[in-house]
């Protein structure tokens, strides 16, 4: 009994410890991306730019530097418990594949020498997945309020005066579901892919370098774990981003007479028959750019933080 409260209290302590460390690399991640983000987001869903740098130049000119973080309260608190719940959910899901392992070998985890048996590249997979799922129940409005309030006019034509006023708006517009969620379904695939590779990749570079090296985990330094940090956002888009755009562009539609795409499914279709191709990589320059220091700031706070509270 008293073996059992232990280990009930110690996994309580993992996942305050995995949440925690997770926000702190939240916030990091929205303060390194969001100028990146929002180029992205117009690139995305408008034409009027030639390119990134254009399109960067064009903000600049005509709404003022400011605008570069136009939308960051709301990402700000809600990347936070995004990345929070990612991290949370996916040691969650790896210590539980930890146990299946090793059941399967009759062992319990604290015989594992020197450390839990790694997963299978599957299952680390399957364990990123999980957490992407997990996160878009708070994704996916919360990227809807940002692009909204990225894409919206400048100045005197402002469709929405702040975070709370978009979101009492997209909440009528018709109604929750349909209007604050929409784009959900793409949001969860995207999700779910985005973060199966996004895990797998940091996990399978930091094993190889401890193995390579003969180190433990906790030994790698903090620059590499930036470094393949950086990597794993690289993958993360390379693997999701055509369902980024059509979340981005199903997340912009109108309402009603104005609204273009009836589903997932219609703005696939739409966006290759009028785009091609190359329509689902719309905006991917500045989003590669953008991964690769955001990703590495992430890891590398998350990992120096669990190092910190451990």
């Amino acid at each position: 009994m008293a073996g059992a409260l232990e280990e009930a209290n110690s996994g309580m302590s993992n996942t305050v410890k995995d949440l925690f460390s997770g926000a702190v690399g939240g916030v990091a991640q929205v303060l390194i991306g969001q100028p990146f983000d929002i180029v992205k987001v117009r690139l995305q869903t408008t034409t009027q730019y030639k390119g990134a740098l254009d399109g960067a130049t064009q903000i600049l000119k005509n709404e003022g530097a400011a605008a570069f973080y136009k939308g960051t309260l709301t990402p700000l608190i809600g990347i936070g418990a995004c990345v929070s719940v990612q991290f949370g959910a996916f040691n969650y899901a790896r210590r539980a594949f930890e146990a299946q392992n090793a059941a399967k070998q009759n062992k319990t985890i604290d015989q594992l020498d020197p450390s839990p048996q790694p997963l299978s590249y599957g299952q680390y997979y399957a364990a990123g997945a999980f957490a992407g799922v997990a996160n878009t129940i708070l994704s996916s409005p919360i990227e809807h309020i940002r692009i909204r309030l990225q894409t919206q006019p400048h100045g005197a034509n402002r469709l929405y005066s702040g975070p709370l006023d978009c979101i009492t708006k997209l909440s009528r517009s018709p109604n929750i579901p349909l209007g604050l969620y929409r784009g959900t379904s793409v949001t969860l695939i995207r999700e779910a892919q985005a973060y199966g590779f996004w895990f797998l990749t940091f996990e399978y570079l930091m094993q190889n370098d401890a193995k390579r090296n003969r180190v433990l985990r906790k030994e790698i330094p903090t620059w590499k774990i930036a470094f393949y940090g950086g990597l794993a956002g690289e993958m993360l888009w390379i693997t999701s981003y055509p369902f980024d755009v059509i979340k981005s562009k199903m997340q912009t539609d109108g309402w009603g007479e104005k609204q273009r795409y009836k589903s997932m499914r219609d703005a696939f279709a739409q966006t290759y028959k009028q785009e091609g191709m190359l329509g689902f990589w719309r905006g991917v320059g500045p989003t590669l750019l953008r991964a690769l220091p955001v990703s590495a700031g992430t890891f590398a706070t998350v990992e120096y933080t669990m190092r910190l509270i451990s």
